[in-house]
């Protein structure tokens, strides 16, 4: 009704996502080839429905309007695990009798165009392909591709054999490779297969498995983490573990995604574009052991997608899951994958139009027939039956009351099982974790250097995993702040000549970081700001923010560029606003990182003692006055006295830092009962509350 013949629907503002025709959103517009995406990948999802005349429709529509040869540039990966069906509808006598395999025509057609993709010397493809001209453009021939074996990094350099990234888990960039592997020996019946996925397995349980948590490592340090939180697509994992009969720790992993998504139970990534993986396990584990536990997750999960995510023309993505905003998307993924999955989950076999068991999934949830096998079936495992009751009796050890497994027999929704049998709560999840929490980058700065701040106000900061470490820099970069123009820095900026040698103010969202850092990088910028879009969010209620790269090779990208949550970030730009000329110092914290309910506010701090005002000098001093501790509130028992800080070597207007007991305020941190405003309305008297 609002977005066809476009690849999706932007379900806030109900029209359709056309490539070229809106801002590049980066990698994510690779699935997007001006061939109705969303039509075809959610064709089987109505047959499933037992919407024959819909489907029957939707397809006359494929084969009228659906075009392939399109000059457009799109990833071999997305194109290629998109499928539909239509011949078994065909053979039951009532419907598409017409249908003379069209469709089964154009995917030969598809595959052909991606085909020039794998003519390299490794026969490993370019991730991009163009449609009408194969590989001939910068953008298809990036030389990089993720592929995984054994315990292998996710990018390989497809011309040296080369990693590009070393580390190694189970999400994206290496999920679909993994699950692919096992489902490939069960649809072809090829021991090899079976043999490489059983190799990676055993070093995924060894080193990358954390009961029950998945985290990255190293591929040559194995027990080194490369990080300290898990991404939302190795949600898929626990449906993989079922599919091989590995239910323990499938039911584990499982459990402690339905509680949190991190290893440190905190938001490390707020977006949620409604990914189906954790509805794909929880089905799977349903399937497995008929534990209603299950139908109370699946239950969950679609209460809050009508809640949270359902608008009035579909359901939007959530750009914030901590403030409930939302994204104009909707990706073709949620009615391909997720409304399958939530189906089948309550579905009866009365409810299903065809036999499931006769088929095996794909990556994007799409029926393959099991028929499409040349080989004896009669030497496949039990796995062949994936989802009845002859592979769950036949693959599990010992017997089905075993599957009531700690959690399940006790009914405890908050605790799980370690592979040693014993119960881990949610508190001790959360103690556990806090040394992997030293992985994490540490923080930035940016200290407004100018009149009339002098150093005192300095704002925590995330840091970007590309570009200039400022950790390496003694007293950061310096430089007067400028607005980015377009404010997103998705395209060219229209202001080049005024950002040469400034630092650039960026709003967040339509493209990746990495973008925007190229773009005002090549306008001669020395350094960005990137401001969070969503209104209220605050060092003081989120934990620190990390920027990724966009998934390829950042080396080209040499300027720092930094994170501020929005009421951060509106200090620097009502300061912008009011003296149009501000300077500011991006620096490293050094030490430990202010803690971010140090200060109550400025105003309780004047109020709490009664401090004179000082003339201030329209000079930048040599160091900034330094703050006694009763400035600072010391009321949470966790932040400790001013006078036993360490000090933060920040550079000030003169390049100097502060010197120890000379702490900067950090103004990232005030009370939900507060408010930054009377800070924005009245500099004068934020400097006269600093004394």
């Amino acid at each position: 009704e609002h977005a066809y013949p476009a690849d999706e629907l932007m379900p806030l503002t109900c029209r359709g996502r056309v490539r070229g025709q809106e801002p590049s959103r980066g990698d994510v517009d690779d699935a997007l080839g001006k061939f109705s995406l969303t039509l075809i990948d959610t064709l089987d999802t109505l047959a499933l429905l037992n919407k024959t005349v819909e489907f029957e429709a939707a397809v006359k529509k494929v084969l009228s309007d659906v075009k392939l040869d399109n000059d457009v540039v799109v990833s071999v990966f997305e194109t290629n695990i998109r499928h539909t069906m239509a011949v078994c509808l065909r053979e039951q006598g009532q419907h598409m009798l017409w249908y003379q395999d069209e469709l089964l025509h154009m995917a030969k057609d598809l595959g052909l165009r991606l085909l020039p993709a794998f003519n390299t010397s490794s026969g490993l493809p370019y991730p991009r392909v163009n449609l009408r001209h194969g590989v001939r453009g910068p953008e298809t021939r990036t030389g990089t591709e993720t592929r995984n074996s054994n315990l292998v990094g996710t990018t390989i350099n497809i011309h040296s054999g080369e990693w590009v990234r070393k580390d190694s888990g189970v999400g994206a960039g290496i999920d679909s490779y993994y699950e692919y592997l096992l489902k490939a020996y069960v649809l072809l019946g090829d021991d090899l297969f079976l043999q490489r996925f059983n190799t990676h397995y055993a070093s995924i349980m060894k080193y990358i498995s954390q009961p029950p948590l998945l985290l990255d490592v190293h591929i040559h340090k194995p027990l080194l983490p490369a990080r300290t939180w898990m991404d939302s697509l190795l949600a898929f994992f626990p449906g993989l573990q079922v599919l091989k009969g590995d239910l323990r720790p499938a039911i584990e992993i499982h459990e402690m995604l339905y509680q949190a998504f991190t290893s440190d139970f905190r938001v490390h990534w707020a977006q949620h574009p409604l990914r189906p993986e954790f509805a794909e396990s929880t089905y799977f584990l349903y399937k497995a052991t008929r534990d209603p536990y299950y139908l109370e997750a699946g239950r969950s999960v679609l209460e809050n997608l009508n809640r949270f995510a359902r608008v009035p023309c579909g359901f939007a993505a959530m750009k914030d899951v901590r403030t409930g905003s939302h994204e104009d998307r909707m990706d073709s993924f949620f009615l391909a994958e997720m409304f399958k999955y939530l189906f089948l989950l309550f579905a009866d076999e009365e409810d299903l139009p065809f036999d499931v068991e006769d088929y095996i999934l794909t990556t994007e949830a799409h029926f393959l027939p099991l028929t499409l096998s040349t080989a004896s079936h009669t030497t496949l495992p039990p796995a062949v039956n994936i989802l009845g009751k002859s592979w769950m009796t036949q693959t599990l050890i010992g017997p089905a009351p075993t599957l009531a497994y700690c959690f399940l027999t006790q009914h405890s929704p908050t605790a799980f099982g370690n592979q040693s049998g014993l119960l881990l709560t949610t508190t001790d999840m959360m103690e556990l974790s806090g040394q992997q929490l030293k992985e994490q980058l540490p923080p930035r700065a940016v200290q407004i250097i100018s009149h009339p701040f002098f150093g005192r106000v300095v704002l925590t900061a995330g840091p970007a995993q590309f570009g200039m470490d400022l950790s390496k820099i003694s007293i950061g970069v310096q430089g007067y702040l400028a607005m980015a123009e377009p404010y997103s820095g998705c395209t060219e900026q229209a202001n080049a000549d005024l950002l040469a040698g400034r630092i650039a103010l960026l709003q967040r969202g339509q493209c990746m970081f990495a973008e925007k850092a190229r773009h005002i990088q090549r306008a001669g910028a020395i350094g960005g700001i990137v401001i969070d879009d969503s209104e209220g969010s605050s060092s003081d209620t989120a934990p620190l923010f990390q920027m990724a790269g966009d998934g390829h090779s950042t080396d080209d990208i040499i300027l720092p560029l930094l994170f501020l949550f929005h009421k951060e970030g509106n200090i620097l730009l009502e300061a912008l606003r009011e003296h149009r000329e501000v300077e500011v110092t991006a620096a490293f914290f050094k030490g430990k990182a202010l803690a971010s309910s140090m200060m109550e506010s400025i105003v309780e701090s004047q109020e709490e003692e009664d401090c004179p005002a000082e003339e201030v000098d329209n000079t930048v001093p040599n160091t900034p006055t330094p703050l006694t501790q009763s400035h600072l509130s010391t009321k949470d028992s966790g932040v400790e006295a001013a006078s036993e800080k360490e000090a933060y070597k920040l550079g000030n207007g003169n390049g100097e830092g502060l010197e120890k007991g000379e702490e900067p305020v950090e103004m990232g941190g005030v009370t939900d009962s507060q408010s930054h405003d009377p800070m924005l309305i009245d500099w004068k008297e934020d400097i006269e509350a600093f004394c």
